[in-house]
């Protein structure tokens, strides 16, 4: 696609503060982020929204989804045991689809959100 945004950050034609890449996907720190900690993973080749994947995208959402407690750990926002052995921490991922589905861009992509709350417009 070329007059997408998210396209030409995996392109390196637009900077980004990227955080991990490989063949497949690419993560980077959104410029407006909604809490301490919102990070962008995507696939690097271009699909419009998560209801334009198929079973041929099994492999690029599995490897997006097993990516985000990696990059939730390396940022902090893991879920750990607090001194009582309870849950502690935590993070949120969010795939929008569509405009009622409040996708703004329309390159799929995941939101990894963390951080102490209350988060920006986030329930």
């Amino acid at each position: 696609m070329d007059n997408c945004l998210f396209c030409k950050i995996a392109a390196k034609q637009i900077p980004a503060s990227i955080v991990y890449e490989d063949d497949d996907v690419l993560a980077f720190k959104d410029i407006n982020p909604a809490a301490p900690v919102h990070l962008l993973i995507i696939p690097k080749g271009h699909v419009s929204t998560l209801s334009d994947c198929d079973a041929s995208h099994t492999a690029v959402l599995g490897k997006m989804l097993a990516l985000a407690p990696r990059l939730a750990e390396e940022h902090g926002i893991s879920v750990v045991e607090d001194a009582e052995g309870a849950p502690s921490r935590g993070y949120k991922t969010l795939i929008n689809s569509g405009p009622d589905g409040g996708q703004v861009v329309y390159h799929l992509h995941m939101h990894v959100y963390g951080g102490p709350r209350p988060w920006r417009g986030m329930h």
